[in-house]
């Protein structure tokens, strides 16, 4: 991962020695002076993704949080022998690496509640409305994928491991008034096309072979709850964002907030219950496998780091 450090002049000069002695850190440049928003020295250097925590402790101690300026980000591409070298002096694996700043900053994006979040939220809940009228699997998985549900599912996971409540309370504020908005929405539109003959209730009632699933939660729903949580955790903390969307797809939180809308709309309370419980069984197990994740990431990565400590004293011969 790359570094762009601001650095006040007093501290830039020892914490450049002690990034160029790290042999996890490479491609180090240091810029005197240059840095004029904060003021200060700017120092670039590549670190192995295992290190990155350990440096940014380093950085922490030194007070750039405070004091400096810390921009972290990914290398796509390192094809030098230089830095293969620097990989092979950090022990574990990349993808196993957990860097705490990253996910935490990444979270905290993801529960600010942009305008968007809450527009794809309802489109998706939309496309599931439809998909329960026309009782398409098709559509069932379009919705799957444009809900953005699963950001703020694993942003309260990482607050309640953290033990951050404001974390933990915007991530929760923004789920409620995400699907509360999406759903109310939703029903608007279904009662809007009930009043004019566009929907009938044999389209929300009738026999649903493809969807009926949905608004029906059994323990296989909270079995793919708990295995999409685990699997879209691990997806964000190793980076692998690509594997989100196999869990937008495996987990049935958006179309059950089609069906509930509907339910809403013609008034099925039997419908609708099962389409709450569905909704409440797919968040709840994605939130504690995705708390479980993070703490056993967190219990295996203090270990990976005690034994690159130990290793880095034993190489200076301290004790």
């Amino acid at each position: 991962m790359h570094l762009r450090l601001i650095a006040p002049d007093d501290v830039s000069g020892s914490l450049r020695d002690r990034l160029v002695d790290d042999p996890c850190v490479t491609n180090v440049v240091f810029l005197p002076g240059t840095a004029l928003s904060p003021a200060g020295d700017v120092l670039h250097c590549d670190v192995t993704r295992e290190a990155v925590a350990d440096v940014l402790d380093l950085v922490r101690g030194a007070g750039l949080y405070e004091r400096g300026a810390v921009a972290l980000s990914t290398v796509d591409a390192a094809p030098s022998a230089n830095a293969a070298r620097t990989e092979r002096s950090a022990p574990g694996a990349p993808d196993d690496a957990l860097v705490w700043d990253q996910v935490l900053d990444q979270a905290n994006g993801e529960v600010r509640g942009s305008w968007s979040y809450y527009v794809f939220l309802t489109l998706a809940t939309l496309i599931a409305s439809v998909a329960v009228i026309t009782d398409s699997s098709v559509l069932v998985v379009g919705a799957m994928v444009v809900g953005p549900e699963f950001a703020a599912v694993s942003a309260l996971a990482l607050g309640v491991v953290l033990l951050d409540l404001r974390l933990s309370g915007r991530a929760l504020r923004l789920l409620v008034q995400g699907f509360a908005v999406a759903v109310l929405v939703a029903a608007a539109l279904a009662l809007l096309g009930r009043v004019t003959g566009v929907i009938t209730l044999e389209d929300v009632t009738g026999p649903r072979p493809l969807t009926g699933f949905i608004w029906r939660p059994d323990l296989w729903s909270a079995v793919v709850a708990l295995l999409a949580g685990t699997a879209g955790v691990l997806s964000q903390t190793a980076g692998k964002t690509n594997a989100l969307v196999g869990v937008f797809i495996s987990v049935t939180t958006v179309p059950a907030a089609g069906d509930l809308a509907l339910s809403l709309a013609f008034g099925q309370p039997t419908q609708l219950a099962g389409s709450a419980a569905q909704l409440g069984i797919n968040l709840v197990g994605m939130l504690v496998a995705g708390v479980l994740t993070l703490l056993v990431q967190r219990a295996l990565w203090a270990t990976v780091r005690k034994r690159r400590r130990a290793a880095q004293r034993g190489a200076t011969g301290t004790g």
